[in-house]
């Protein structure tokens, strides 16, 4: 007589560490364009003496919409961006605009390649059942199922089944519509 224990269910943290996994796989086989991950290091002294801001390089991710995802399948809130450019002409006016030259200045710092775009301020997201039904970031536990919630504006969000948006974004980085 064969055994008729069920197979246990996958807990919702389970399902959603395997679809980021799949997610990044998918898109290190397909050589999807990755960014920079990277960790603002603001303005320090170190031994008495002055140290500008850098952005510390700390790998590579692939922007998926509101996730950033690395080869190991770590998932990230994002959080900003910029370039590794030049930063442009100083005595800028509004501070918005400073701080925007300043960010790209630390990167080029970091020793990126010139043009190349790194996030920082991000959040590494934990990928336990407890974190995620309490998350109040882009990745959340609705009825035990995964769910990205996504801003649309306005103070609304909107919510999407993990799998699905993945599939989704994924797509776009490896198939760009046309024109693109």
């Amino acid at each position: 007589m064969a055994d008729a224990t069920p197979e246990p269910v996958a807990s919702g943290a389970d399902r959603a560490g395997a679809l980021i996994r799949a997610a990044s796989e998918r898109l290190a086989a397909a050589g999807a364009r990755d960014e920079a991950l990277a960790e603002y290091v603001g303005r320090r002294r170190v031994l008495l003496i002055p140290r500008e801001p850098v952005m510390r390089p700390l790998g590579r991710v692939w922007r998926i919409g509101v996730l950033l995802v690395d080869a190991d399948g770590a998932a990230y809130a994002t959080g900003s961006t910029t370039r590794a450019i030049d930063p442009g002409r100083r005595g800028y006016t509004s501070e918005s605009a400073r701080d925007r030259a300043e960010e790209r200045a630390a990167a080029r710092r970091g020793r990126f390649p010139e043009g190349e775009t790194v996030n920082f301020g991000w959040r590494r997201l934990d990928l336990d059942d407890d974190a995620l039904r309490r998350s109040d970031g882009p990745l959340v536990l609705v009825d035990d199922v995964p769910t990205v919630r996504w801003s649309v504006g306005r103070g609304g969000t909107s919510t999407t089944e993990l799998g699905a948006y993945l599939d989704d974004r994924v797509s776009l980085l490896i198939d760009p519509p046309r024109g693109a």
